[in-house]
């Protein structure tokens, strides 16, 4: 469904404000520069101060005083959302409403009531909205595609991928805060899922277990997607430092997305078992990396090696293909849709309503 011309640009370059100055707003102010259709125009903070010097550490941005400014201003095409993960619904919602598009850091609310309201209100607004899950958008994750379109690995036989990062527990942290949208599937769990979705579609099925935190909330997770002919088998968690690849098995091979899988740069492709455990080792100490990356440098039969390396932190894929929708007048991105956003956040909340092991 098409934009209303009122509300499409007619222009060649999208004028982005960022709403929020954390680490990862600085992250997209960086690596918007490096994208063709889009530019950032402005800035609005809690704090005028935190307002003021990411203005001026990026160029002299305009500093909107509040939300509703920002949502009537005629001069900003769209709003990059990068605030806490419970700020989203209610920031979100109120720039819909105003006919203005945005793009908002993943998870993209804290519950899929709240996505599936944001997905209602974007069809009847007809404005664009999608989450900022920058993976799939990712050089490397399109040469994935491309490689099973191919059936390079033959019938899929399963998936395993694993995301885990240890963090010291501290209650107050976001974390581990249940008020602040905390726990591992929100935070880590949305990668393996939004990838294996976005791949691989809707599964039939959805299992898992997990293990809360003192502050209740989901330390780790196992999250199993049943499909036709294979599973997918998603592990995260704050409780180790995980392998955090992505593996996907076929019939006559495996295509590894290399760690860390959520920022891929690299795809190792495997036709045997031995060259496979040799160059994707399952340990996660540094004798294991360093014994995969000299494997990984070695003309092995059997091992294939595709690298896909990027300038900045790789946000600029995810804001070239948002800025590109919102040009031609979409109101949703194609390779991932709020439908996909409205079901992951559908498969954490079934594994979170089972009794914690």
């Amino acid at each position: 469904m098409n934009m209303t011309p009122k509300n499409r640009p007619s222009t060649t370059r999208i004028k982005w404000a960022v709403l929020g100055t954390g680490s990862i707003a600085t992250t997209f102010a960086e690596d918007i520069q490096l994208t063709d259709n889009a530019a950032l125009v402005a800035v609005f903070s809690r704090t005028l101060e935190a307002a003021t010097l990411f203005s001026g550490r990026f160029g002299g941005l305009r500093i909107l005083p509040d939300i509703d400014a920002l949502a009537a201003d005629p001069l900003i095409d769209a709003v990059y959302l990068a605030t806490p993960n419970t700020a989203h619904f209610d920031q979100a919602r109120t720039l819909l409403r105003a006919g203005k598009p945005v793009l908002i850091e993943k998870p993209l609310v804290t519950t899929a009531s709240e996505a599936n309201a944001l997905a209602d209100l974007a069809a009847e607004k007809q404005t664009f909205a999608m989450e900022g899950l920058w993976t799939v958008f990712l050089p490397a994750i399109d040469h994935v595609r491309q490689l099973l379109a191919d059936k390079t690995i033959g019938a899929i036989t399963g998936i395993r991928a694993e995301l885990a990062y240890i963090k010291t527990f501290d209650g107050d942290s976001r974390f581990f805060s249940a008020a602040l949208g905390g726990g591992a599937l929100l935070d880590l769990g949305v990668y393996p899922i939004a990838l294996t979705l976005a791949l691989f579609g809707s599964p039939q099925t959805v299992t898992g277990r997990w293990s809360a935190a003192p502050t209740g909330v989901d330390m780790s997770a196992d999250v199993t997607l049943g499909y036709d002919r294979f599973q997918a088998r998603l592990s995260v968690g704050f409780d180790r430092t995980g392998n955090n690849r992505f593996i996907i098995d076929g019939e006559t091979g495996s295509l590894v997305i290399d760690a860390p899988f959520l920022k891929a740069s690299k795809i190792i492709l495997t036709r045997n078992r031995i060259v496979h455990h040799l160059a994707v080792p399952s340990g996660t100490g540094r004798l294991s990396r360093a014994t995969g990356k000299i494997v990984g440098r070695l003309p092995l039969p059997g091992l294939t090696v595709y690298r896909h390396g990027f300038p900045g932190d790789g946000l600029q894929f995810e804001i070239a293909a948002a800025s590109r929708a919102i040009l031609e007048g979409q109101h949703q991105q194609s390779q991932m849709p709020l439908s996909a956003s409205v079901e992951a956040l559908g498969i954490i909340e079934t594994i979170r309503s089972l009794p914690p092991s």
